[in-house]
Parts: C-alpha cells; sequence; structure tokens
C-alpha cells in the first residue's frame, strides 16, 4: 500500500470550490447565482479565506492499494473485504451495475481518501453569519480538497498516474470530465455509512484529525471519505432500493446482525 498526506491551503484550493453547491447551501437558485445577494455572499466567503493567509485549510490522506473485484466485493490487499450493493431497479436495457464491475478480477488497484477542512475561522461562533458562511465554505473546502488531490493522484506517476496526460482546468474537473470516479461514503453508489470503519482500518483517518462516532458520522462535519475507482467506463450511479433478500445477503458479506445494518441502509430497503 502507498500512502500519502496532503496540505492544502486557500489559495490552492480557492480555484478547485465548486460554488453551485455553496449557493445551494445558501438557498440561491441556479437562475440567481449571479444576483447581488449571491455575489456577497461568495464575496464573503472568499474574505473569509483570505484571512487564513497561507494556514492550512484543509488535510487530505490518500492510499493506493491493491484490490481485486469479486461478484459483489472488492478485496482490498488481499485480505480486507468490501462489501458494495448492486442497483435493482436500472434504467430498461441498461445492467444493474455495483461498484465491483469497474476493479479486475485479475488484480487491479483502488484509492482509498479522506479529506477534512481545519483552521478556517475559529472566532465567528457570536456572528451567527459568520458561523453559517464558515460552515458553509468548509464544506466545500473539503470537497476541493478531494478534487486537487484526485487530479494530483490521477496525473502524478508517484501516486498512480493513471491519466499522466490529463489537462484539466478545474471547470471541467468540477464536471467530472476526467478518467474514474471517487464515490463518497453515504452517496447514491456507496449508501452504508457504515463502511467507513472498514476504510479507516486501512486509512487512519485520525491522522488527519478525522474522529468517527458511533454511527459513522465524522467530526469535523466538514469532511469527505470514500474510494478511488480508475476504470475508463466507472460512473456514478445510485443503488436505490434493494429486496429484503439483498439486504439479507449483504449484511452476511458485512459480517454484520440484519437489525445493527437496518439503521444504515433504511432508505434503500424496499417496502
Amino acid at each position: 500500500m502507498k500512502r500519502k498526506i496532503f496540505h492544502y491551503t486557500a489559495a490552492q484550493l480557492l480555484p478547485y470550490i465548486d460554488w453551485s453547491y455553496f449557493f445551494h447551501a445558501w438557498g440561491i437558485a441556479p437562475r440567481d447565482t449571479n444576483s447581488k445577494q449571491a455575489q456577497d455572499v461568495k464575496n464573503d466567503a472568499i474574505a473569509l479565506l483570505i484571512e487564513s493567509g497561507d494556514s492550512i485549510v484543509a488535510k487530505a490522506v490518500f492510499a493506493l492499494c491493491s484490490a481485486t473485484g469479486c461478484d459483489d466485493n472488492i478485496i482490498i490487499e488481499g485480505h480486507t473485504t468490501l462489501p458494495l450493493l448492486r442497483q435493482q431497479h436500472a434504467r430498461t436495457g441498461e445492467p444493474n451495475i455495483c461498484l465491483s464491475d469497474f476493479v479486475s478480477p485479475h488484480g487491479d488497484n483502488i484509492g482509498l481518501f479522506a479529506t477534512t477542512a481545519c483552521n478556517v475561522s475559529e472566532h465567528n461562533n457570536d456572528d451567527e453569519y459568520k458561523r453559517l458562511l464558515t460552515q458553509t465554505v468548509a464544506s466545500r473546502l473539503a470537497e476541493a480538497a478531494a478534487g486537487l488531490m484526485h487530479r494530483e493522484v490521477r496525473t502524478n506517476p508517484a501516486l498512480w498516474g493513471y491519466a499522466p496526460d490529463e489537462q484539466l482546468t478545474p471547470e471541467e474537473l468540477n464536471l467530472e470530465k476526467y478518467q474514474g470516479i471517487r464515490p463518497a461514503v453515504g452517496y447514491p453508489s456507496l449508501p452504508d455509512q457504515s463502511v467507513i470503519f472498514i476504510i479507516d482500518k486501512l486509512l487512519q483517518l485520525n491522522e488527519i484529525g478525522i474522529e468517527l462516532t458511533t454511527n459513522g458520522a465524522m467530526q469535523p462535519h466538514a469532511s469527505v471519505c470514500g474510494i478511488m475507482v480508475s476504470h475508463p467506463a466507472a460512473r456514478y450511479f445510485a443503488v436505490g432500493n434493494i429486496s429484503r433478500e439483498q439486504f439479507i445477503d449483504y449484511a452476511s458479506r458485512r459480517r454484520l446482525p440484519p437489525d445493527q445494518l437496518h439503521k444504515f441502509l433504511f432508505k434503500n430497503i424496499g417496502k
């Protein structure tokens, strides 16, 4: 396993912030993102980041791991099983896919990653507007750090370098025009939040200041954790509803009692 920790300043991350999600968090509709209100709150967020100067505002950890796809599982480093869920209701004419489909059964690599925001502003608790501004911009910093780190991982042969000739602008990166995907834990392709405990055993999230609650939530909240898949055909998808039979099979592969696992997947279990 190859592993690296990254540190990012605001100046490094600002070009990679996807402001559309920031505006969404403030309840600003896409049609209004050029309004004075939208630009004022964006400029306040940028000013908040500039105040941080050269201090580190986000940290990230990446691990390149050997992997094999085995049915609906990914076997990592030959000994750790990452159980996954397969779609059961794909569009007509399309296959029901699983993330393991994009990892070769004959030997492959996957990436594990986590990012977290830090040191954005620690003195805004008495100002409600600045407190909300800090929270929303921190979440964007964690995502921007994931985007910048992913680019470094794809293009640097010393890290992984499966797309060394990539030359994409930050705007193209936000439109996900790169090869591969990085599904995050808890997102539609990887809906079971509890798999973060499996990733943590390999990645050691506490080294960048992330602690996990008993429910698998990350602290600080402005954190992202997931996997990276390099296959050219890999794409994001939603697992959606699963049958009771698939849930029982998944619980067996997760080696968890169904009642314990239900709280992580209740939104996906079909009626």
